[in-house]
């Protein structure tokens, strides 16, 4: 079972890990700062380096519920090879404040996410709703909550206490891992936002860049998707 650093902290840009299995063109790691795609966040990419030679991760996936990292190519890698993983930052910290910036959506629209996609530049959450929320308005209140210097901090809860409270669970499309007896949650200030996340966030709201553009589509009579661009 590989340790999944990035959940403590979203910062690590870098780690030594050990190479524990090599399927294909994918390779498990001992512990790895590399996200795997879920939820709607992309997986990481970024290198590896063995020695004096870097091997690019192209991708990184979860693969029967394991953490593979798919490399552009595997035949100077052996298992119990020693690595020095190092992730895109520059993309990370994008996904992030994109990431952050959806919570924050979640905080000003009142109705069930229904899906939902993170990029770098942009992301998108799809809301059970029947009218078509205000642009102008998402706008404003993203930006004023965005420069507020809210703190986002990671904490957890019992399976048995999100049993009580399924209000906590805003995505219908995507539930929280469970087996460890503990869900990951995200705070945002002094009651912005809370709900259950695996993914990677800023520290503060002002580390995110100003919003340029929403865009809202009407995607169903009770499906209405806004779109949050940061180019």
């Amino acid at each position: 079972m590989t340790i999944e650093l990035f959940r403590n902290d979203s910062y690590l840009k870098n780690c030594n890990s050990k190479i524990i299995k090599i399927e294909n063109n994918g390779i498990k790691l001992d512990q790895t700062i590399f996200y795997p795609e879920a939820g709607g966040q992309p997986g990481d990419n970024g290198i590896i380096q063995i020695g004096n030679e870097e091997i690019s991760i192209l991708d990184t996936t979860y693969v029967n519920n394991e953490i593979v990292h798919v490399v552009e190519n595997t035949s100077n890698l052996k298992v119990d090879d020693q690595i020095e993983c190092n992730i895109n930052w520059g993309r990370r910290f994008n996904i992030m404040q994109v990431h952050t910036t959806l919570h924050l959506l979640c905080s000003l629209i009142s109705a069930p996410v229904t899906g939902g996609q993170i990029n770098e530049n942009k992301g998108r959450l799809d809301f059970d709703l029947e009218s078509k929320p205000n642009k102008e308005e998402i706008l404003e209140a993203l930006n004023n909550l965005i420069k507020q210097n809210h703190e986002i901090s990671i904490s957890s809860i019992s399976e048995e206490e999100l049993d009580n409270k399924p209000d906590l669970i805003r995505t219908m499309s995507v539930k929280p891992p469970r087996g460890s007896g503990l869900i990951r949650m995200i705070n945002i200030g002094d009651g912005i936002d809370y709900q259950p996340c695996g993914g990677t966030h800023v520290k503060n709201t002002q580390e995110i860049r100003e919003v340029k553009k929403i865009r809202v589509e009407n995607k169903g009579r009770m499906n209405k998707r806004v779109i949050v661009d940061f180019l």
